[in-house]
């Protein structure tokens, strides 16, 4: 199937490990020129080399922290300058740190409500202009199954994550008359790095061994495994092209089947 991404810009945040990185090495492999962004400039080098060499693709990598507004408008300024206009936006954050609501600081709530929604907020009041000039435009926010069924030890994505499921559902409405879609994925457990600091962040404070907190994860899921990034970046893939034009305002879970509720 052809997706029609070829040479077709597209900005992934937090691309140097994990779900990001998937993503953004799964859109140079459909043939678009990918701009990527993360906080340590030689660890995001190191992540568009790596694209570069999977998929024989242009990768370009901005330093920049997601959340802050600035570094944010100066990392789509350079990949502008760089590529042109962005016309898909795959938006990202490493995720807040795990803990219950008791261990959650005035500090941390406000860290965590600029890292995982005014970013995606800022990421895309920042590339519609010009999708909206081209009448087209792909945007795919990641997030995480937490945002249908929230997650045991994860308070603040459980709390905060849900608002970018709202605010993208009504943008759906302003952005479909402009050939705009957005939606979003929702992983469910991935083996990503992220998900062995919450695993490692559940020992510490139980009586289970890592393998016993993997074994109660893979038991509660049908497909009785953990996803891979690429199942996700795939499902981002399809998402972002030319034949997913008539999808928009969604919320799709990648998660081999553990979320059991209807919608």
């Amino acid at each position: 199937m052809d997706f029609g991404l070829d040479k077709k810009h597209a900005f992934v945040a937090a691309a140097s490990r994990g779900l990001g990185f998937a993503a953004a090495l799964e859109l140079a492999r459909e043939g678009a020129n990918v701009t990527i962004c993360g906080r340590k400039r030689a660890t995001i080098e190191a992540a568009a080399a790596k694209i570069r060499q999977a998929a024989s693709a242009t990768v370009f990598a901005v330093k920049a922290d997601v959340a802050v507004a600035s570094e944010i408008e100066n990392a789509i300024v350079a990949a502008q300058q760089k590529f042109g206009p962005v016309e898909i936006l795959v938006t990202n954050a490493g995720g807040p740190p795990p803990g219950f609501f008791a261990d959650i600081s005035e500090e941390n709530w406000q860290r965590g409500f600029e890292l995982t929604l005014m970013s995606t907020v800022r990421l895309i009041r920042t590339v519609l202009p010009d999708m909206k000039k081209q009448n087209w435009g792909r945007i795919v926010n990641i997030t995480s199954v937490s945002v249908k069924q929230p997650i045991q030890g994860l308070f603040l994505s459980n709390a905060l994550r849900p608002g970018i499921i709202g605010m993208a559902k009504s943008l759906a409405d302003e952005l479909a008359p402009h050939s705009i879609t957005i939606n979003n994925v929702c992983p469910g457990w991935t083996d990503t790095e992220r998900v062995g600091e919450i695993l490692r962040a559940r020992t510490a404070v139980g009586d289970g061994s890592l393998a016993d907190e993997m074994q109660k994860i893979t038991q509660s899921i049908p497909m009785g495994r953990m996803g891979k990034p690429a199942e996700l970046a795939a499902t981002i893939a399809f998402l972002c092209s030319v034949r997913a034009s008539y999808i928009t305002g969604v919320s799709i879970q990648i998660d081999g089947g553990a979320f059991r509720g209807l919608m």
